[in-house]
């Protein structure tokens, strides 16, 4: 149950982070009320999974998740350009995360 909390949270982190740039300062109400809440949510969200997975290794994967999903949002929505390089970086990445919660696995 950890690992599916750290992995909404880490989603959660994508989302405050998109509502942060969107938010332009804080000037605009409703990605600012969004960032609020996510942030809120994703920061409880990866407290709760840090009791049973080891801090490094949960928040690389939280961090490595919401890097990968705001850098491929934005590809997607054309607020940041593709490329065939940032495709394999971050697909580089998810492969990181994953074998992270592998070795935490085996470990136990």
């Amino acid at each position: 149950m950890s690992w599916l909390i750290l992995v909404v949270s880490g989603i959660l982190e994508a989302v405050w982070a998109t509502a942060l740039g969107k938010s332009e300062g804080f000037t605009k109400l409703a990605p600012t009320v969004v960032f609020g809440v996510a942030l809120v949510a994703s920061m409880a969200g990866l407290a709760i999974a840090l009791r049973e997975i080891p801090t490094g290794t949960g928040y690389a994967v939280w961090v490595g998740i919401g890097a990968a999903l705001t850098v491929a949002f934005a590809m997607v929505t054309g607020a940041e350009p593709v490329s065939t390089i940032k495709v394999l970086l971050l697909v580089g990445l998810v492969g990181c995360i994953v074998g992270l919660k592998l070795v935490s696995d085996a470990g136990h």
